[in-house]
Parts: structure tokens; C-alpha cells; sequence
């Protein structure tokens, strides 16, 4: 489980491509002394385990799966990531719930300005927007963000100074594909409807609201 509040930023150092799979090896700057073998580590949002950890970097093996449902397959050689290491309990939660597991891809439509803040409009596919809802949260990237606005087939972030310089963001410009994981709560929440059937005001009452 991850937070969305992102460590550090990373360098890919390589990434070894398969048929079905891929190997990457990142670079790190401090983020690895407390890494081990077979810790989870989200990278741009997406949860991976370390398989080996040497010095300042880590090598993680990435699954068909994953490579389908998220952009880590267009990484290169220098590519920067974002990082950050599962939360540990009884630290401060300062995002949101964050799996690591990505529910689709999305596209940067515009970068604005918005007095101190980037205002950026995220294209999304319609099994992701229907779970977005304004003042909701998002990862993004694998950062933490609120949803400001929302349109058909895309949402508004606004992100702050120090977000965008501590994280991929300011590298994202219009056309750029970024990870998206929604919120989980909306997702939990539909499939108990869909297995409880109509929610009725009985019901309601009856389980205390």
C-alpha cells in the first residue's frame, strides 16, 4: 500500500524487453539503502518488487500485465521516475490509499498556468472517468493529486510548485501518456451495490444511515 506522496525521483538505468516481460534496472538517491529483496516499490505509480538491490540501485521485473495496462513499457535508458516505497504503519498519511495497480492509461491534453500552480487536463477512457469525481482523488504517475475539475472524457489537476519539482510532472507535456490509478474506494463502493442490488431507503436505515 502506498500514500501517492512521492520519495524521490529515479533514474532508469536500463530496461531489458522480452516478448511478454521486461527488466528494469533504476537508479536511486538514498531511496535504496532501506530497500530489500522483495519489497514492494511503486514506480510511476506502479507497484513492482525489488528483486535485487545493490548500492544505490534496484532491478524489478515487470509482467505482461502490467506492461498492458500502464506506460512503464515506454521507459528508456535516463528516463526519471517516480519512487516511493511502501508506506509503513504508523507514519503519516498525507495522499490517499494508493494500490500500485494501475487501471488504465491517460493522456496530458493541456498545461496552464494557474497563478503559482500547473492546471493540467488529463484525457481519460471511460472505465477510468467513471469513477472520477470532482474533489476525489487520483494517482497520477503514482502522485497523490485532487480532482479540480471534470468534463466529459477528461478531469483537471492543479498541481503545486513543489509537486511539480518533486516529481515527473514537470516533465509532462501535452500528448504525454501518464499512469492512472483511481481512487478504490468508488470501485469497492459499485461492487457492493452491484452484489447487493438497488440500495433502497430500508436498507439505509437498516445499516445505520
Amino acid at each position: 500500500m502506498f500514500t501517492g506522496i512521492i520519495e524521490e525521483m529515479g533514474k532508469v538505468e536500463s530496461i531489458k524487453k522480452g516478448s511478454r516481460s521486461a527488466f528494469l534496472t533504476i537508479e536511486t538517491d538514498g531511496i535504496s539503502e532501506d530497500l530489500k529483496v522483495g519489497d514492494s516499490i511503486a514506480v510511476n505509480g506502479v507497484c513492482l518488487t525489488a528483486a535485487w538491490v545493490k548500492d544505490s540501485r534496484f532491478g524489478a521485473d515487470v509482467m505482461n500485465e502490467t506492461l498492458s495496462r500502464s506506460v512503464l513499457g515506454n521507459l528508456q535508458g535516463g528516463s526519471l521516475v517516480n519512487l516511493e516505497r511502501a508506506m509503513m504503519a504508523g507514519g503519516r498519511f498525507g495522499g490517499h490509499m494508493v494500490t500500485g495497480h494501475i487501471d488504465g492509461v491517460g493522456k496530458v491534453a493541456s498545461v496552464k498556468k494557474d497563478g503559482i500552480a500547473l492546471l493540467y487536463e488529463i484525457a481519460a477512457p471511460s472505465n477510468i472517468m467513471r469513477y472520477i469525481v470532482e474533489k476525489g482523488s487520483i494517482a497520477i504517475d503514482g502522485v497523490s493529486l485532487t480532482v479540480a475539475a471534470v468534463s466529459r472524457g477528461s478531469f483537471c489537476v492543479s498541481v503545486i510548485p513543489h509537486t511539480a519539482k518533486e516529481t515527473i510532472l514537470f516533465r509532462k507535456g501535452a500528448g504525454s501518456s501518464v499512469n492512472l490509478e483511481n481512487d478504490m474506494i468508488g470501485k469497492y463502493v459499485e461492487k457492493f451495490v452491484q452484489d447487493k442490488g438497488k440500495i433502497t431507503e430500508e436498507f439505509l436505515i437498516q445499516n445505520g444511515f
